[in-house]
Order: C-alpha cells, then sequence, then structure tokens
C-alpha cells in the first residue's frame, strides 16, 4: 500500500511539472498554429540553467534564469521564422541543433549536472512549515502544483488580453491580423517567447526536483507534451481558453498516471512507452482525416447497395 501511494504521488508531482510543457505546446499548436520543435532543446535549456544557477547558490532565481532562457530560445526561433523566412518546422530544428551547445556550455561544457547535497527550491519549502503535519510528506506536490496552477492562470489571463486577443487571431487568420494593423510578426515572437518560457520553467522544476539533468532528458518531451494535451482535450474538451489550459493540466496528470501503471504492473514494457506515445499521439491527430475517410467509404457502401438494388 506504501509502494502505491508513493508512486501515486511522484506521478501527481510529475503531472503537474510537465504540465507545463504541455501548456506551452497549447500555446504553439493549438492558438498559434505553429508546430515548434525548439520544445525538446528548450526543456533542456531551462533545466541546465536552473541547475547551474541553483549549484552556484541561487535556487529560487534560478526559476526564472531558466525561463528568461527560454525566452531567448523563443525569440530565435521567432526570428528565423518571422524575420528570414525559415519555415517554422525548420526554425525550431535550427534552433533545437543549435541549443544542443548552448546547453554543453550551460552545464559547463559536461554532459550532465548534478545538485548533490545543494538547496533547492523544494528543500527550502520544506523548511517553511515545518510544524504542519503533512507539509513534510506532501511539500514537493503542493509546491509544484503551485507553480503549474500560478502559470495557467496567468496565461489564462493574459490570453484574455489584448495582447492575448491579437495572438488569438494571429492563429486563426494572420491576414485579417495583418488587415487590422496588427503585426503579425510581433504577436508571433511574443507567443513562441512565451511559450518557450514556459517549457523552460517546466525544464527547471524539473531539473531541481531530480537533482540533475543531462543532455538526453529532453529527448521525446515535444511528443510527450502533445499527448497530454490531446489526452486533456478528449477528457475536458476544447472550447473556451479556460477549459484549455485545464486540459493540459489533466491530461499530463493522466498520462503521468498511465506512466506508472505500466511502469508497476510491467504490462509494457517501459522501454517501449514512448513507441506507444508516438503511436496514440499520431492516431489522436490524425483522427479526423481517419473519421472523414471512414464516412466517405460508408457512404460510396450506401450508394452501391441503392444502385445495385
Amino acid at each position: 500500500m506504501g509502494s502505491i501511494l508513493l508512486i501515486s504521488q511522484t506521478a501527481l508531482e510529475l503531472g503537474f511539472q510537465y504540465a507545463l510543457v504541455a501548456m506551452a505546446l497549447f500555446l504553439s499548436y493549438r492558438i498559434l498554429d505553429i508546430a515548434d520543435l525548439t520544445t525538446d532543446g528548450s526543456f533542456v535549456l531551462g533545466a541546465a540553467v536552473s541547475v547551474t544557477v541553483t549549484a552556484a547558490g541561487h535556487p529560487v532565481l534560478a526559476i526564472p534564469a531558466a525561463m528568461l532562457a527560454g525566452v531567448c530560445a523563443g525569440f530565435v526561433t521567432a526570428f528565423l521564422q518571422t524575420r528570414m523566412g525559415v519555415p517554422s518546422i525548420l526554425a525550431g530544428i535550427i534552433t533545437n541543433t543549435g541549443l544542443y551547445t548552448v546547453n554543453l556550455m550551460a552545464m559547463g561544457w559536461k554532459s550532465s549536472a548534478s545538485l548533490m547535497k545543494k538547496e533547492t527550491v523544494f528543500t527550502l519549502a520544506k523548511g517553511l512549515f515545518p510544524g504542519v503535519p503533512f507539509w513534510g510528506q506532501w511539500y514537493e506536490l503542493i509546491l509544484s502544483a503551485a507553480i503549474t496552477l500560478l502559470a495557467g492562470a496567468l496565461l489564462y489571463l493574459f490570453l484574455g488580453t489584448r495582447l492575448g486577443l491579437s495572438i488569438r487571431a494571429t492563429g486563426d487568420n494572420r491576414d485579417m491580423v495583418r488587415a487590422s494593423s496588427v503585426n503579425p510578426t510581433f504577436t508571433i515572437t511574443v507567443g513562441l517567447c512565451l511559450a518557450n518560457a514556459l517549457t523552460a520553467l517546466s525544464g527547471g522544476v524539473v531539473g531541481q526536483y531530480q537533482r540533475t539533468v543531462d543532455m538526453g532528458s529532453g529527448t521525446g518531451i515535444v511528443v510527450i507534451g502533445l499527448a497530454c494535451l490531446i489526452i486533456g482535450e478528449t477528457v475536458v474538451g476544447r472550447r473556451g481558453m479556460g477549459r484549455g489550459v485545464i486540459a493540459v493540466v489533466v491530461g499530463s496528470i493522466i498520462y503521468r498516471f498511465i506512466y506508472a501503471i505500466v511502469f508497476y504492473t510491467k504490462v509494457v514494457p517501459v522501454d517501449c512507452l514512448k513507441l506507444l506515445t508516438a503511436a496514440v499521439v499520431a492516431l489522436a491527430i490524425a483522427a479526423p482525416t481517419i473519421k472523414a475517410g471512414a464516412g466517405l467509404q460508408k457512404r460510396k457502401l450506401a450508394a452501391g447497395r441503392k444502385g445495385g438494388r
């Protein structure tokens, strides 16, 4: 029973932490309609900056530093796309490739870095309420949930502002936005910078939570984030910005519980989970096309039967 509770608690903690990546993809993929492949590199960048600054003795400062690094990565991707005429997918790939060297530099030209015997935001939070009975066991979950829920609330409020509405309109129809005297270059840049800041925030929190970071920690993050986004939208729905923000959190928690169940029961080998995740994402994205094709075949069969009669 104790192991099940520990696995559930860890799944909740990681669910809240990785929900920030799904939130970033909700902004870039759903709202801006841009496939931003900078996500993998931005996640490692945020973790690398967070771990390095924390190792220097500034765990709280490490969080905004990681977000600032993510903003810079998003700006480079937006610059390549809007100013240099590079297609969005290629712009993300180019930035992601360059971030490999930047991430190595951030970790002192090492492939990994750790925080053994160093203070983190989680160890600092543990000492805030020593007299509260449940705090010593649940402080990591409470802090992870607080960071994610605060980021989600701020994103929801931002999307309701004039600039946020302009970003939403840019994803719907850039020509209409341009005709309304709004510069789509600016809105795309702001949107991608904000999305990569959320991704880097996730990396920064996960880096301090796990007390380590390595160059391979961001592999497949964009697929996992899309899986969380699609699962959440299937459960909660897609109508409305508030529902979209809630969906990414719910989807991330569900995905982490699925991961925990697979890990605990060994129904599917853990090494095959990312392959399964990729297949689920591919099927979910292709679902409208599959549904339309099935409907067309059904109509053809119905027309054939009528012709035979």
